[in-house]
Parts: structure tokens; C-alpha cells; sequence
């Protein structure tokens, strides 16, 4: 019984976190079971939800299993999709919206590393919002999705083409910039500036850790 739970578990696990439907025999590979006894569980489980009456189900599709809101909850999920419209992008979907602008087409383990977190819920959110898309897979191991900006994101910035976007460089200090910070050189007219300040008493001024 308590491999069951785990099994069930595990399996509840791998789909939550999956792309795409996980296929019974992947399944059966991660833990270690027969193909027959997997699809007994997620049978088990579907029939769980369905009894149980989630908001969710376990649906059989395209050769595999995934977690796909129940049919008779639609109008509440399209009010939430259509009311989703008018709120305005988090920083953290703008952030993740410009990379993948800049760096498409990338996966979404790509998008994390750059991120330094898990970017799931804002790329649901992007694609929610029709400003980013499927455009194909990684020919890797994992064949991997890969995002890309729409014709959406053009047109809600103006622009016709992603070549209209500004280069990165504009947004980069130049070389003479960073050379003259890191000299600890300062402009003209700043040294006197400097020097009046320096023998100016010192307030009490806490550092930002």
C-alpha cells in the first residue's frame, strides 16, 4: 500500500511538472514499475479526481498523461484568461517577456538560468497573455520547447519586425564608460565637487547591505 501512495504520488508529480503528456513507458522508467501497472494508476487516479470532483482531471491524450481543467469549469477559466487581459505584466513577466524577446528562440530551462528562478508560472502567463508562443523544439536530449515572441508583442509595441527592437548595446555602458568607472575617474568639473564635499562634516548615512 504505501508503494502505491508513493507511486501514485510520483506519477502526480512528473505530470504536474511535464510540457507536454508524459507517456506510460517514461513512467514505468522513472519508477521502476511495469507499463500495465502505471496505467493502472493514473486509471485509479482518474477516477479519483472524477469522484472527487476537481476542478482538474487526468486526461489520456496524444500517446500520454496530463492534468487539464475539467470541461464544465471552461467559463470560469476563459473570465479568468479574458479578465487576465487587462491587468498589467508583473516586473518579473517583463523581465522574462525582454529575454526571450532578445534570446528566442530559448526553452524555459534556459529562460530560468538566466533568471536564476523558476519561470513556469510567468511563461504560462505570457502565453496566457498571446505575447509569446510555442516555435518549435530543441534538437537535444529532452527535445525541450522552445519560446518565441508573436505577432501580438510586435503590435502592442509598434514595432513590424523584431530587428525594430533597440539593440542591447544602447542599454550596455560603453567601453570608455567602464574603463572611466573603474579608474575612478569622474567628469569635469566633479573633482572640485569632490574636494568641497570631502571637507564638508560627514553625516550619519547607513550603507544598503
Amino acid at each position: 500500500m504505501d508503494n502505491l501512495q508513493e507511486h501514485k504520488r510520483a506519477i502526480e508529480a512528473v505530470i504536474l511538472v511535464s510540457d507536454n503528456p508524459v507517456e506510460p513507458t517514461l513512467l514505468a522508467q522513472l519508477l521502476e514499475i511495469p507499463k500495465a501497472t502505471v496505467e493502472e494508476i493514473c486509471e485509479a487516479l482518474a477516477q479519483e479526481y472524477k469522484e472527487q470532483r476537481r476542478g482538474f482531471v487526468l486526461a489520456n491524450v496524444a500517446g500520454g498523461y496530463r492534468f487539464q481543467t475539467d470541461p464544465e469549469m471552461a467559463p470560469y477559466v476563459e473570465r479568468f484568461v479574458l479578465d487576465g487581459q487587462g491587468s498589467r505584466l508583473s516586473s518579473a513577466a517583463l523581465e522574462t517577456l525582454a529575454i526571450i524577446a532578445y534570446k528566442q528562440p530559448i526553452s524555459r530551462m534556459q529562460v530560468s538560468a538566466i533568471r536564476g528562478v523558476n519561470v513556469e508560472a510567468v511563461i504560462r502567463t505570457l502565453q496566457q497573455r498571446g505575447y509569446i508562443g510555442e516555435v518549435g523544439k530543441d534538437p537535444g536530449p529532452g527535445n525541450a520547447i522552445l519560446f518565441g515572441t508573436t505577432s501580438l508583442f510586435l503590435e502592442r509595441l509598434g514595432l513590424n519586425a523584431l530587428s525594430d527592437l533597440p539593440p542591447l548595446a544602447d542599454f550596455v555602458p560603453g567601453a570608455d564608460v567602464v574603463e572611466a568607472l573603474e579608474g575612478g575617474l569622474r567628469p569635469e568639473g566633479f573633482e572640485g565637487r569632490s574636494q568641497m564635499m570631502a571637507s564638508e562634516p560627514q553625516s550619519d548615512v547607513r550603507s544598503e547591505d
